[in-house]
Formats: structure tokens, sequence, C-alpha cells
């Protein structure tokens, strides 16, 4: 079982989540050859906050590894309640208080875990793009179209003598790309982040109540939905990594205040951002002026729905889903998914913490 037997069941269930990578280290993932090296892929453009050192530098041997949560992230989570004035970030060491970083951890630790006792590779085989839009296309699950062409050849217009020149074979012929037409903000979202804004995406986070019991179909009614956050995306960046992060209430609709979490991408920069993310919250966007706390999304019970239609149909036994929906002109109905991902990121949304590690617990309790 689950170290530690008589801390609160949180806790344990904490504690033991950060043993998985020590646990899984050379075990097949599903996105990459082993746990490990998904780790030093997936972390290289995120820093320790002030530091700049990149968290995959821990992921090289299990003994680094085990050092950085044995003594580094403790001395970290303190620092973190000194610089605030915040104790109660120090429980953030028993499962409380958690950065946005640690939860998505976390769902990285439970989805690994749950591959490796579950299976589920077909589900898992989803993280590949291309073959996400293909099940959406067989399902009839709105998924941001493509073209239906073998490949295509880029050329500079101003070079010459074989230079400029670029090919691209199609996913479709076997390829390693994905052609799409370029699509364009909905209305309502070009007000909020200008016409030179990138696509803006709402990171949409679902969990399947019938992720532990594999042989069972699940139903629209196992999908919860978790979180949602608007990804407004800032002037002239090509995409919207570069955002500010709107809460929105998955209840209502309502967009509630921004932040970001820019400090934890300063990779080989040290003293370029805080220790602790900013507490300041923003109520519209910084580049345009517009307004975007308090206003409605539109049509978001159709952002929603696409969701827990894909996540119970296309993966019923995945614990948590992060779904990448924009709403847009450029489809039938305004509303399409980009892509999903299964090592899922909250993005700083609110959600209700209670039910998330309930869902965590169950693959923790079922994969030991």
């Amino acid at each position: 079982p689950p170290p530690h037997p008589t801390l609160p069941t949180l806790s344990r269930h904490y504690i033991y989540q950060l043993t998985l990578p020590l646990k899984l280290w050379s075990s097949p993932h599903y996105r990459k050859g082993t746990y490990s090296q998904d780790m030093r892929d997936n972390l290289r453009n995120v820093a320790v906050p002030w530091t700049g050192v990149p968290l995959s530098a821990f992921c090289y041997f299990r003994i680094t590894y085990l050092l950085f949560v044995a003594l580094a992230l403790p001395a970290l989570q303190i620092a973190r309640s000194f610089v605030t004035g915040d104790r109660t970030r120090v429980y953030s060491l028993l499962g409380r208080s958690l950065t946005w970083c640690e939860l998505w951890r976390i769902n990285c630790n439970v989805a690994t875990l749950h591959s490796h006792r579950f299976g589920c590779e077909a589900e898992y085989g989803m993280e590949n793009k291309w073959a996400f839009l293909e099940a959406c296309e067989s399902e009839g699950v709105p998924v941001s179209p493509t073209l239906d062409l073998g490949g295509v050849c880029v050329k500079h217009r101003n070079e010459e003598g074989g230079l400029g020149i670029h090919f691209y074979r199609s996913a479709r012929e076997g390829g390693d790309w994905i052609i799409q037409p370029v699509l364009r903000n909905a209305e309502w979202v070009r007000e909020k982040v200008g016409d030179d804004g990138p696509l803006s995406t709402f990171r949409v986070m679902t969990m399947s109540l019938a992720s532990t019991r594999p042989s069972s179909p699940a139903i629209p009614s196992d999908i919860v939905v978790l979180s949602c956050v608007f990804r407004a995306g800032r002037s002239h960046a090509m995409t919207d990594h570069d955002s500010v992060l709107f809460d929105v209430d998955v209840s209502t609709g309502v967009v509630g205040p921004g932040t970001t979490n820019q400090n934890w991408y300063k990779v080989l920069r040290p003293f370029a951002g805080p220790l602790v993310t900013s507490a300041s919250h923003a109520s519209a966007h910084p580049d345009t002026g517009a307004p975007v706390e308090g206003e409605k999304v539109p049509n978001f019970e159709a952002v929603k729905q696409v969701c827990v239609d894909a996540h119970a149909r296309l993966l019923p036994h995945i614990p948590m889903v992060g779904f990448d929906v924009v709403l847009t002109d450029g489809v039938e109905g305004g509303v399409c998914l980009l892509e999903v991902n299964l090592s899922c990121n909250f993005f700083r949304g609110s959600f209700d913490e209670a039910v998330w590690w309930e869902g965590i617990g169950k693959v923790i309790e079922g994969g030991v």
C-alpha cells in the first residue's frame, strides 16, 4: 500500500506519487521509450523559478531525481512560504497548496502508473496528434480540419539555386507532417486578443470515473469537467503558449481573473523571474485592453460537451484528459478540438480538489 499509513489519505497519495518516477524509471512510456526519457524531454523548457535550472537536469539519473525530491523540493517549498509570508505553503510538503507545476507532475505520474497497470494502449496512443485527428474524424467528433494532400512544397519567394525550398510529406501518406488550414479566432476571441493575436484555446480538463474499470464501457455521465482556462494569446505570438491564463467557471462559463506562469520558463536565465509566481491578477488583456474578466464565454455548453463526448467515446478509461478547444469561424458549429493531452496541465485553473484527489486515489489504490 502507499507509505505512511498514519498520514491522511491525501498526503499518503501525494508522497506515493512522488516515488513513481523511481519505480517506473525504465518502464516503457506511451509517449517515449521510457518514463525517464519523457521527463527529460518535457521538462527541458521548464526551470526552477529564479534559478534558471531546467527541471530536466534532475531527470538523468535516479539519484538526482531522488535528491531533488528529498532535499531540493522541500527547500523550495519552505522558501516559497517565507517569501510570500504564507506559512500554509509548507503544507505542500503533504500535498496541499501545490503549484501548477506540481499539479501537472502529479497528473503525469498518475497517467504513467495507470498506463503501466491497465494498458489501454489504443487510448494512450491518442497522444499522437495524427491518431487523435483520425479517431475524431472517424467518430464524428468536431476537430480541426486537415487538407487531403500527399504533401506540400514551400518555397521562399526570393531565393534561388535550390535554396529556400522545403518539402513536407503528409501524415495521410505516412509522413510526419499534419497539413491543415490556418484557423481564425471567432469574433468573441478576436475582440479580446486582437487581430494579431494567435489562435487562442480553451484548456478543458476532464476526468473519467471509469478509469479503473477498463473492461467496462464509459458513458457521458462518467466524465467530469474539472476546469477550464482561456489562454488569451499575446500580440504577435505564434501560439497561445505565450498567453494570459484566464480561469473560467465550469458551471457558468463566466471568465475569472487572469494570471501567468512565465516565471517557470526562464531556462538558463537565473534571477530573470521571481521565485514565486505573482499573485496579481489581470481583468483585461494586457495588449488590447479589452475586458475579459466577468465576460461569459459564448457557446460554452458546446465547448464542454465536445470534450465530454470525446473523452467518453475515444478515451473512456484515461484518468485525466486536457483538451485544447477553439472557438473559430473555420468549422461548422464554431467549436472544435485541436488536440488532446494525457499528461495534462491545469494551467492554474481552479477545480474541485476533493474530486480530483478522489480520482487520483482510485488509480493509485488500484495500481499499487
